[in-house]
């Protein structure tokens, strides 16, 4: 006998599944919940207060804000879900923020996006979606994800543009067989048409382009106020070790940048090394940035270890391109062989790895670069 399937890939009628939808505000989170309300699914909305809102917050183009907790409640009572909001900025602090300023700190370019998703989003949100009883939770991230023998594996969203899957290398297995994402199959386009034929007030809205709690893209700003003694004056070397100006502060500076140096010479210079220990920037020629071996800790694997054993495609920021690359596991480390150069790699990004399939990139996992 074959069991017929919803459309999130479980054995249940739609009006007696129960789903969890985190809703941001944002059009995303929003159409998801209106595609499930009109699956027939049992739906509840949640959305999470992450900070308290500031005057320069609050007009930046972010999520979980004030204004998009309201607009999150209007979609829900559009729809006719029930909505409930869950109050998390101490969580939120300790495991994204703090995380970020630290991070900085030591020279690295952190990535509280993932923090975000491997903390508040997907584990305390996960915990509550299961106290809810609820049989999956949804979210309006540009990833595919296939059902299969009920385990769940993630792909990278059609829409190359908006696909997310690198800031979701952190999802456990348990997490990644709970969670669905309905619009990875789609294009942002077409999410919007849905929202406008839904009748949502969110249809037209801006995407979020700043990290939530950076406003305007001011991270030395977040630094300041939580460490204000981080801006101490230190050298600017060139790759001889010679002084050759003076920085503000090392967070002021990340692997690759070449704006902002405030130094010249005959060649455009980049930042290739951050010395936090000793508070200085070396600076050069664009050739020293240029890499081809990759320290990893702290893996997260979501495949077969024979799947790890082939040539994989990884990916070392969320803006890159799919590189060629081979992999030496050593428990929760690895060093990644780049079978070319690459330039501007940055402790403190992700470096996450896919291999194609007959579903497109799948995502097989990652780990954190150290250096």
């Amino acid at each position: 006998m074959t069991i017929k399937l919803n459309s999130l890939g479980l054995d249940k009628d739609p009006k007696d599944t129960k789903v969890v939808v985190a809703m941001s505000g944002g059009v995303d989170s929003s159409t998801v919940a209106g595609l499930m309300k009109n699956e027939g699914y049992n739906v509840i909305g949640i959305t999470l207060k992450l900070y308290d809102d500031t005057k320069e917050i609050s007009k930046s183009k972010q999520c979980c804000a004030g204004q998009d907790i309201m607009d999150a409640k209007r979609v829900a009572n559009k729809l006719g879900i029930e909505h409930k909001i869950l109050y998390y900025q101490d969580k939120f602090k300790q495991g994204v923020i703090d995380n970020f300023v630290e991070s900085y700190l030591k020279g690295e370019t952190p990535i509280p996006c993932v923090q975000c998703n491997q903390t508040v989003k997907f584990k305390d949100l996960f915990e509550e979606s299961k106290n809810l009883n609820a049989d999956a939770l949804i979210t309006g991230h540009y990833v595919k994800s296939i059902t299969t023998n009920n385990e769940t594996n993630m792909y990278k969203a059609i829409d190359e543009n908006r696909d997310q899957s690198y800031f979701l290398f952190n999802t456990s297995r348990e997490q990644l067989n709970y969670l669905r994402f309905p619009l990875g199959g789609m294009l942002k386009n077409e999410t919007r048409q849905i929202a406008k034929k839904l009748g949502l007030n969110v249809a037209d809205k801006p995407d979020s382009q700043d990290i939530c709690f950076v406003p305007n893209g001011d991270y030395s700003s977040v630094i300041k106020k939580y460490r204000p003694a981080a801006y101490q004056k230190g050298n600017i070397k060139d790759v001889n070790g010679k002084v050759i100006g003076v920085h503000e502060g090392v967070i002021n500076f990340t692997i690759g940048q070449r704006r902002g140096i405030k130094v010249s010479d005959k060649e455009p210079l980049y930042v290739v090394e951050i010395n936090a220990e000793k508070n200085e920037i070396i600076v050069g020629p664009k050739k020293y940035l240029a890499q081809k071996k990759i320290k990893l800790k702290n893996l997260n694997i979501l495949c077969k270890s024979y799947e790890l054993k082939e040539e994989l495609l990884v990916k070392v920021r969320s803006t890159g391109k799919l590189l060629k690359a081979n992999i030496d596991l050593n428990k929760d480390k690895a060093t990644i062989e780049l079978l070319e150069n690459e330039y501007g790699i940055s402790p403190g990004q992700a470096c996450v790895f896919y291999k194609k399939d007959n579903n497109g990139d799948k995502l097989l996992g990652g780990g954190w670069i150290t250096n």
